[in-house]
């Protein structure tokens, strides 16, 4: 089946037009149906690495019939137990069944809601919050997650739990008691719920942004359209299923029939190489075209330990694209990547840095020339007044090239809310059909970042991020929102802040700031701290032990610089809040 002519059939005069009557789970079955008819149900989906038994790792095949197969045994399940519209959490590691269970919830008319691995530490919180936000019926994991979900539940009482099933005890005959599920009445389906996404939500606070059918259809076309993917292709990904980047991507490949490679993202970590094997090797008589997304830390990963002694062991040539986002993309981490892999035939112009969040499906810019990947470096102090100039000894930026197509943008002064001149530093706003409707029961927080009014039209987005357009390109130079993106993951600084002051009684209440600043190659956490009334200073050094450690094993990151202040010295607003940019700011200039 023709990939392109398929996909083009949805635009008119170069526009997205997608009809009422589409969603996600239509077009799939639609494209499952139309590659039976073919004969080419058997081909080669999906291959899942398992590394758990052997560090060479055991490969785990699905043929296009069987990937199917386990989505509509999961469905049929989901319809026996539940309703249409009900929530559905999804708490495994990455694994064919979590995207089976994803997809089963579609294919059900039921709304799935990814979360974390239950077996990986630290997101107890955060899963709480959001199962509770979501009001999830049902949990779907597999046998390596069962008994850590069992545990998880263990003290809800029996008539509040969620139903739990178990992806990989269901049989395959189910699949056929599946029915397609009913169209809705009082609306389209295309803009109906098709899932919550979580992961960019506070633990204490989880905001669940609520994407449709048509944000995300539009979203898969306005990346097809971006990066102009080629065919036939192949995609190799590591990054963690819960994560809107890493459920985007598998989602996309497996309505479109596209071949995929799937690890964890712990395998990754543990050996680099792992991921540069996949995205390098060439098959006989293949001739396919090579895609992968990461975050910056795994250029800067994959540069340290996955050299090869024999520079012709690795072969680049077949890859096309390494969309590169989540985090800033930095120069040394670009540059340390070219450099240990271009003798092995990359091309470093298949680096893109690319820019995206949640709240508008998942990529909002790439590059689209061939000036990629494109650093400039700005004036520190100029960035300070709010504008961007080019100087010779300023900070590096990576361009995250040009907006995705069919797509409105607009750098605004979130003082005055009016657009500001090239070059000037503003707020992105978005508006187009890729944005989300919203915050899953947060009216408040809906309409003040969803219902913005921009020239005479309202439904824009505001992102919270800091960017500058210059000379056709994006510049990302900050965030309004105050995000801590460290190695790939969201961490939201009340968090911190939090733990920061449950870890020691050196600690004054409500007088922390916690903050991140761009280091060499990835963004370092800085925490600033107010010791107690009447606290000596010969107490840091305990305190600071019992932070760091705290910080660590509830967060997965430790701090690079933790600071101790007398009481009311850390600098606040009007009203008495942590001011934290202002001590971010502060903090630079000391420093």
């Amino acid at each position: 089946m023709d990939l392109e002519q398929l996909l083009y059939q949805f635009y008119d005069d170069d526009k997205i037009d997608l009809p009422p009557e589409l969603s996600l789970f239509q077009l799939c079955e639609m494209l499952y149906q139309g590659s039976a008819e073919m004969g080419t149900g058997e081909v080669h989906q999906l291959r899942y690495w398992d590394f758990s038994s052997d560090r060479d790792g055991v490969a785990v095949d699905y043929t296009r019939d069987e990937v199917m197969t386990r989505i509509k045994a999961v469905a049929a399940r989901l319809q026996q137990t539940g309703a249409p519209g009900d929530r559905v959490a999804i708490m495994a590691a990455n694994s064919p069944e979590y995207l089976f269970a994803f997809m089963g919830a579609i294919y059900a008319g039921q709304v799935p809601v990814p979360l974390y691995d239950p077996n990986e530490p630290g997101h107890g919180e955060q899963l709480t919050a959001v199962l509770a936000d979501s009001k999830a019926s049902a949990v779907l994991t597999n046998n390596a997650g069962a008994k850590a979900v069992r545990e998880f539940f263990a003290e809800v009482p029996r008539a509040e739990r969620p139903r739990i099933l178990v992806v990989d005890a269901l049989p395959d005959s189910l699949a056929e008691s599946w029915t397609a599920p009913e169209e809705p009445t009082d609306k389209d389906p295309i803009d109906e719920v098709a899932f919550l996404q979580y992961t960019s939500g506070s633990t204490r606070l989880p905001a669940g942004v609520v994407l449709t059918h048509r944000a995300i259809l539009t979203n898969v076309l306005q990346i097809y359209d971006a990066v102009e993917l080629k065919m036939p292709l192949r995609v190799s990904t590591w990054l963690p299923l819960h994560h809107d980047m890493g459920i985007i991507i598998t989602v996309f490949v497996t309505i479109m029939g596209i071949e995929f490679e799937l690890m964890g993202p712990r395998d990754f970590i543990q050996q680099p190489k792992r991921w540069v094997d996949q995205i390098t090797k060439r098959e006989d008589d293949e001739d396919t075209f090579v895609y992968t997304v990461v975050p910056n830390f795994a250029l800067d990963l994959a540069a340290r330990y996955a050299v090869p002694q024999n520079p012709e062991d690795y072969d680049f040539s077949a890859l096309d694209g390494i969309l590169v986002g989540s985090e800033p993309v930095t120069k040394a981490a670009v540059d340390t990547f070219v450099e240990a892999f271009g003798p092995s035939q990359l091309d470093p112009t298949v680096i893109r840095p690319s820019y995206g969040l949640a709240e508008a499906t998942l990529i909002v810019a790439t590059p689209q020339t061939e000036e990629r990947p494109l650093f400039k470096t700005f004036d520190r102090e100029e960035i300070g007044r709010g504008r961007i100039v080019e100087a010779e000894d300023g900070i590096p930026f990576a361009s995250n090239g040009q907006p995705v197509p069919d797509m409105r943008f607009a750098v605004v002064d979130p003082e005055t809310r009016e657009e500001v001149e090239e070059g000037a530093i503003g707020e992105l706003w978005l508006h187009g059909d890729n944005v989300a409707v919203g915050y899953e029961g947060r009216e408040e927080d809906t309409q003040k970042t969803f219902n913005n009014t921009l020239r005479d039209q309202d439904g824009w987005l505001a992102t919270g991020d800091l960017v500058a357009f210059y000379q056709g390109h994006l510049y990302i130079t900050g965030r309004l929102k105050d995000l801590v993106v460290i190695a790939g993951r969201n961490h939201y600084p009340q968090d911190i802040e939090a733990t920061v002051m449950e870890a020691s009684d050196h600690v004054r209440p409500d007088s922390v700031a916690a903050f991140a600043v761009q280091g060499e190659d990835v963004e370092k956490l800085v925490v600033l701290v107010e010791r107690v009334e009447g606290a000596d200073e010969a107490g840091d050094a305990i305190a600071e032990d019992a932070i760091r450690g705290a910080v660590s094993n509830k967060h997965g990151i430790s701090p690079e610089v933790i600071r101790f202040y007398a009481p009311n010295e850390i600098v606040r607003s009007s009203s008495g809040k942590i001011a934290r940019m202002v001590n971010r700011a502060k903090f630079l200039q000391e420093d």
